[in-house]
């Protein structure tokens, strides 16, 4: 009974060796590629690799198709000539100092806190370290080029005012600007005084 299965195979690789025509050729591909032209005969001719069809439009640089030698130095300049902005979270960054108001102080926690008004009437509460207002653009000069901000930072809260300062960071030589904002500017009257 066993030799039933062993026949069969025998027969179906013997069905299959017939039925394969192609011959095996051993060697370098140099010697296959010359057996292989003197068994086509003479008259012919290899067909060769299929010829590629090209457009112009192939070899524009494109969002697909990128110079890989192209310069973007160009781009890096622009960029350092904007405005560089500031990422410094800004109280009231969209008034200037001189519209606001101090209405209040408080002095006897820490860290000390002080209200400041905006000119639409809404009070904003502040505390040491924070910037406040509009920030102003300072020109980079004429070495690199570059716009950059500057706000005031509240220093100190007093019993009486708030002491702003404005430092620029880039130019250590130039000495920091100081701002009183009084809790009371001059020439109001106090009930009783």
């Amino acid at each position: 009974m066993r030799s039933k299965p062993a026949l069969s195979a025998v027969i179906a690789l013997a069905a299959l060796g017939v039925a394969c025509e192609d011959e095996i050729v051993y060697g370098t591909p140099s010697e296959v590629s010359a057996q292989a032209d003197a068994d086509a005969g003479p008259g012919v001719v290899e067909a060769g690799p299929p010829k590629l069809d090209f457009q112009e439009a192939e070899f524009a640089e494109s969002d697909r198709s990128r110079d890989p030698f192209r310069s973007f130095a160009g781009v890096f300049v622009d960029e350092a000539r904007t405005r560089s902005q500031n990422q410094r979270e800004i109280i009231l960054n969209q008034y200037g100092v001189d519209e606001l108001r101090l209405v209040g102080i408080v002095t006897g926690i820490h860290p000390a806190k002080a209200m400041l008004v905006d000119p639409t009437g809404k009070g904003h509460v502040i505390q040491r370290g924070q910037f406040v207002g509009r920030p102003e653009v300072v020109s980079g000069g004429a070495g690199s080029g570059a716009s950059y901000e500057i706000t005031w930072r509240v220093d100190r809260i007093r019993d009486g005012d708030i002491v702003l300062i404005r430092e620029d960071a880039k130019n250590p030589d130039v000495p920091s600007a100081t701002r009183v904002i009084p809790l009371r500017p001059e020439g109001t009257v106090v009930d009783g005084e």
